[in-house]
């Protein structure tokens, strides 16, 4: 069964952020615990553990905006 990799909400008032950058290729292994993406908030940027270890497969690309808790990619 796939892992949604979601959008977070880095603090109180986040309701958005720009997806910065991939740390892991479309097709990769990600690692859970291991970076997996860079978020850019209002205040910083910051990057995003991987929440399971397998293969990651891209659904959003980087360079745009998207709402917490938008789907970005998913790992199986």
């Amino acid at each position: 069964m796939a892992t949604e990799v979601l959008l977070p909400k880095l603090g109180f008032s986040m309701n958005e952020g720009l997806l910065a950058e991939w740390l892991v290729a479309d097709g990769g292994q990600a690692v859970e615990g291991e970076p997996l993406f860079a978020l850019e908030s209002d205040k910083s940027t910051n990057e995003v553990e991987s929440p399971a270890t397998g293969t990651l497969k891209i659904l959003k690309q980087i360079g745009d905006t998207y709402e917490v808790g938008t789907i970005l990619a998913t790992i199986e």
